[in-house]
């Protein structure tokens, strides 16, 4: 890059809100003075983005927080998350995916610069407590966006007509305001035209959200997540740039949950693989929830040993639950 094409990629870096593409343009701006022996100027730009970065790692609320007014207010929450992709464990392949759009994100201008587009239409697809959900905050929260989550009591109304009009109020934030859009239970939504009986009025919604996705240009992420891809209408998938799917986790991913989740506690004499046997078709909210048990158990007992039978009480408990 030349001087001038630094300024410029910063200064749009800076409009775009995108921190993290502002300070790698800075370094690629100190590599570039650097080679033309301007050392202690590339060294003190290095500096500069370090000490960024390192108070960045630090939790900020300084950002304030637009909030939804008006009709907007019933139909988008909105909030801003703490939640990281390192926080999740997650399968290999499904990682790298999610990571290549945060890298596309962050690298939106220099993309643009060639014209092609970042990936940020994406549909999450699997069972109920997959990690779907967790997904869209841990996005938000790498990319230091506001989560809108959108709310389908107040979008969904018995007059299709209105649902179409809000649709349209959804839509026109996302152009205003860059965040992460979240449509949970999208098949909701996005059910198959022949599914229902009032095929006419659900088509309309459903040709109303095929536009609006197409048609849409804004920068931030737009999120569904739905736990019955089979109900959804096939023209809906064209409409993604990305259709990621979910899976139960595996038993190695399960200990791994389960691990990551007590980490501050001694684990050293858990009989991991008893406990293995018992955790086979749990979802990613189930072992949380069964690790935080566990926890309490322990915490309550005036104990900071995590034993075998407070896990398994909890697995035992967690199943109990489910089956009513």
């Amino acid at each position: 890059m030349t001087k001038a094409t630094h300024l410029v990629a910063l200064l749009q870096s800076h409009l775009d809100g995108d921190d993290e593409q502002f300070l790698t343009v800075a370094m690629q701006a100190a590599a570039n003075e650097a080679r033309q022996g301007h050392g202690k100027l590339a060294q003190q730009l290095r500096d500069m983005v370090d000490g960024a970065r390192a108070k960045k790692s630090k939790p900020s609320r300084a950002v304030p927080l637009v909030q939804p007014r008006g009709e907007l207010a019933n139909l988008v929450a909105a909030k801003y998350v703490d939640t990281r992709l390192s926080g999740m464990v997650l399968p290999g392949t499904l990682r790298e995916r999610l990571e290549r759009v945060i890298v596309e994100q962050r690298q939106a201008f220099r993309l643009r610069q060639h014209g092609l587009r970042p990936r940020r239409k994406l549909l999450l697809i699997g069972p109920p407590g997959a990690g779907k959900t967790m997904t869209a905050a841990a996005m938000a929260g790498e990319l230091r966006l506001p989560l809108f989550s959108v709310l389908l009591d107040g979008l969904l109304t018995k007059f299709m007509g209105e649902t179409a009009s809000k649709l349209r109020t959804v839509f026109a934030a996302m152009a205003e305001t860059r965040g992460v859009y979240f449509f949970d239970e999208f098949d909701a939504i996005g059910a198959r035209r022949s599914e229902r009986n009032d095929v006419g009025e659900i088509r309309r919604v459903l040709n109303s959200f095929l536009q609006f996705l197409e048609e849409d240009e804004s920068e931030g992420l737009i999120i569904a997540a739905t736990n019955h891809p089979e109900l959804l209408d096939p023209a809906l998938f064209r409409r993604f740039d990305d259709v990621i799917e979910y899976a139960l986790p595996n038993l190695e991913v399960a200990r791994e949950i389960l691990k990551a989740r007590l980490s501050t506690f001694d684990t050293h004499e858990l009989d991991w693989t008893r406990a293995s046997t018992e955790i086979e078709g749990l979802s990613q909210a189930d072992l949380s929830r069964i690790a935080d048990e566990a926890a309490k158990q322990t915490l309550l007992d005036g104990r900071e040993r995590v034993e075998t039978k407070d896990l398994l009480a909890a697995i035992a408990e967690r199943r109990a639950a489910a089956r009513h």
